[in-house]
């Protein structure tokens, strides 16, 4: 049956918009006003139609940069944490005062890693903006650059994290928290093409996106504008959490004239991502929204009885432990060839799991190795399984 992108997009009644700096600012500098008051229109509308608006933008180390006369990009993280103080100001205000002009009260929420891994801050943001939505407020969301590290400094150690990496994963763990319908990330790019269409001008766009195969996941290139941090590959990340999350998701140019309004009237731009059967809100916070300080390797048993039968991780399944985790944490699951396939979350810290892998439940206790409270390492309950099968990685 042939999709109806156009009953997708108008029957969304909970929308995630995500403006990137590429599409925000001139490349010279400075922000490109006719699209910014386009797209606060465009949202305006939205909301006027009955619909409810969240909107994650970039922009502010932008801002400052012009601000404070920088001729480039600021190289190191003092630099970029100080032209974020300085423009989230100036970028804020801006919204404020459009958005005011067309009757719509805007509201700021500056958010780090930490509002998504602690389960309590999450639950707690979430019932801020419910609130927010409830009161016909636009919440207007960005990364707090000026004390949050995950986005502007790569990691060095290995280790694997939320990291939002441009706001592009920032908008879409928002769209699974609070259970959207539709995220729309507009950047500079019209959506996902065969190949790079900078590079080939007979690169094709595609329109519809059914599953996020291998095929798929090849096609995104890794560079990003000149003006933003994130490139196709962040999108189609945030694409993926989206449609596990039930919510499909599209990809647009952010620099096509009125964009937002020709979308919900029908016109068919940029790439639709179909969604998935939404996983509970629990097992999204554990795939999604925490930091993943440590991983556990699995045998091919344990991998295909967690992936096929939904079972909980025994001891007996454990190869190898990477890094240090505490009982409470999450921690990634990975194969044989150290690709992650879950997450969930652990019943024994890392020392406790070290000294019973690979080891029967009948010899953990009668050589007793361990005063154990849990049969599994991991219950199923806590265990969420992720769809990361990259290039060259087909089963």
């Amino acid at each position: 049956m042939p999709v109806d992108r156009k009953v997708i997009v108008q029957s969304a009644e909970r929308i995630v918009v995500k403006l990137g700096t590429a599409v925000l600012m001139r490349e010279e500098g400075g922000v490109a006003l006719s699209r910014f008051y386009s797209f606060v229109e465009g949202i305006a509308d939205l909301m006027k139609s009955g619909k409810q608006v969240i909107l994650v933008t970039s922009g502010a180390v932008g801002l400052g940069s012009k601000r404070l006369g920088l001729t480039r990009k600021p190289g190191n993280l003092p630099q970029k944490q100080a032209c974020a103080a300085v423009g989230q100001g100036r970028l804020m205000a801006m919204y404020s005062d459009a958005f005011d002009v067309l009757g719509i009260t805007t509201a700021q929420l500056l958010l780090t890693e930490e509002d998504f891994s602690n389960r309590r801050r999450y639950l707690n943001l979430r019932s801020t903006l419910s609130e927010l939505l409830e009161m016909k407020v636009l919440p207007i969301i960005n990364e707090n650059d000026t004390v949050s590290t995950a986005e502007l400094e790569p990691m060095k150690d290995g280790t694997v994290k939320v990291s939002f990496g441009d706001n592009d994963k920032l908008s879409a763990l928002v769209a699974s928290k609070m259970e959207a319908d539709l995220l729309l990330i507009l950047t500079d790019v019209e959506g996902l093409y065969t190949e790079d269409p900078r590079k080939n001008a007979q690169a094709a766009l595609i329109p519809v996106v059914e599953a996020i195969t291998a095929d798929i996941d090849a096609i995104a290139g890794g560079t990003g504008g000149t003006t933003g941090r994130g490139g196709m590959r962040t999108k189609l990340e945030a694409s993926r959490v989206a449609v596990q999350s039930g919510c499909s998701a599209i990809i647009a140019g952010g620099k096509i004239p009125g964009v937002i309004n020709r979308l919900f009237t029908g016109e068919e731009l940029g790439t639709l991502f179909m969604s998935k059967p939404a996983l509970s809100g629990k097992k999204r916070w554990i795939a999604f929204a925490t930091t993943v300080r440590a991983a556990i390797m699995v045998n091919d048993g344990a991998h295909h009885a967690l992936s096929t039968r939904k079972a909980s991780l025994l001891a007996a399944g454990i190869v190898e432990i990477r890094g240090q985790f505490d009982r409470g944490d999450v921690v990634s699951i990975i194969d044989g060839r150290g690709t992650e396939f879950a997450r969930g979350i652990v019943n024994y810290s890392s020392a406790e799991v070290d000294k019973i892998s690979g080891k029967h439940s009948a010899a953990i206790d009668s050589e007793k190795i361990l005063d154990r409270n849990y049969d599994a390492i991991i219950t199923r309950d806590n265990i969420a399984l992720l769809e990361t099968v990259k290039a060259g990685e087909r089963e």
